[in-house]
């Protein structure tokens, strides 16, 4: 039970900004923790869809303006966590280009301009693309959206080996037992939120983050923790618009 409780408070202290305290004592390297950390990592997307949706009712009577803030304040509860890795992988694959190591690059603490460049593009489409969500009031495609591209997530950790140390700890604690287990248990949440066009959407998006992984791969040589984070960002994206398409 305790690296249940630790799993948990692990993910919402490294995929979220909300304030969680851990004692010296704590364990957080236990395979038990971090299996409890993935599984709990599509909760967390529909832990911070929500609370965006809720800034948003309050925010409504403020029009596009309301809208705009809340989804902004879902990028900004997640810390830019995955923006970030936007920002690195296109430094890299830039690099790969011009002959420099991706692997370097994409491990130093300065950015390129590319990386910038395509970092500002994801954020202002995707806010663009959630404000357009929630002005339609589409609050269970947004709850889907954020669960689906975490599940599509752990789909890759699971069928692809990593070139960091962390990322492979954490696969190695996460098999496709638990990838099933979760599955399963995600897939009665979104079919209670939409029905079967929920079942449409996990299919979509777990295939775009296994191809957007294999795109990456093929254009680095390699998957590390960022690679996760862009390709989490790029189905989010896509699967949104898969939702406005009319």
């Amino acid at each position: 039970m305790n690296n249940f409780y630790l799993g948990i408070k692990f993910a919402l202290s490294y995929f979220t900004l909300l304030p969680v305290r851990f004692r010296e004592s704590d364990d957080l390297s236990s395979p038990a923790v971090l299996r409890t950390m993935l599984f709990a990592l599509p909760a967390i997307g529909l832990l911070l869809a929500g609370m965006s949706i809720a800034l948003f009712l309050a925010l409504e009577p403020l029009g596009w303006v309301g809208a705009l803030i809340a989804a902004g304040a879902y990028m900004i509860l997640y810390g830019f966590l995955h923006t970030e890795a936007v920002i690195d992988v296109a430094d890299a694959i830039h690099a790969a280009h011009g002959g420099k190591d991706p692997y370097e690059v994409i491990k130093e603490p300065t950015v390129g301009a590319m990386g910038v460049l395509y970092g500002t593009m994801s954020v202002l489409i995707k806010t663009a693309l959630l404000a357009s969500l929630l002005m339609h009031q589409h609050f269970a495609a947004f709850a889907a959206v954020a669960m689906i591209g975490r599940l599509g997530l752990l789909a890759v950790l699971s069928f692809f080996a990593f070139r960091s140390t962390f990322v492979s700890q954490l696969r190695a604690s996460f098999g496709k037992t638990a990838l099933l287990g979760a599955g399963a248990v995600y897939s009665l949440i979104g079919f209670w939120l939409l029905s079967w066009p929920f079942a449409v959407a996990l299919g979509s998006g777990v295939a775009l983050a296994l191809l957007i992984a294999l795109l990456l791969r093929r254009a680095l040589g390699f998957l590390n923790g960022d690679a996760l984070g862009a390709s989490l960002e790029g189905v989010e994206i896509l699967l949104i618009l898969g939702f406005l398409w009319p």
